[in-house]
């Protein structure tokens, strides 16, 4: 990823793996997820709330360019791509330590209300996300 809006290390754990020793492939969006958290936060943005809702996904799509193995170090790049009325898709890239190409995809999550109801973006939650275009 050329300019990443966040970075977040991570590793991969035992409890990520198969009987492989690799990463089962739905674990990517475990690190992924944490990055994301990571970054909404940073902005000063909600995660997740009872009564204040959070971001379920609608959409993901990952390809897997190499397994990834317990141990290894990982660094998750995030972008945005776009914002809509209640929506941001993400793009990500999983780099392992020796700075190879492990995963790539995007998420798209859509801001809800604690009801679970598609909130539009108030102007402070799409001020901070907007920076990252």
């Amino acid at each position: 990823m050329e300019h990443p809006l966040y970075r977040h290390a991570s590793e991969v754990s035992f409890r990520d793996t198969d009987a492989s020793g690799w990463m089962h492939f739905s674990n990517i969006f475990n690190h992924v997820e944490l990055a994301e958290h990571a970054l909404l936060r940073s902005l000063g943005l909600l995660v997740f709330d009872r009564g204040q809702g959070g971001w379920p996904r609608v959409r993901v799509a990952c390809d897997y360019k190499r397994p990834l193995l317990c141990g290894e170090a990982i660094e998750v790049q995030l972008a945005i791509t776009a914002v809509g009325t209640a929506s941001v898709t993400w793009t990500f890239e999983v780099i392992q330590a020796a700075g190879e190409l492990a995963a790539l995809g995007s998420i798209t999550t859509v801001r809800v209300d604690g009801h679970g109801r598609p909130q539009p973006l108030d102007a402070t939650e799409r001020k901070q996300l907007e920076r990252g275009l």
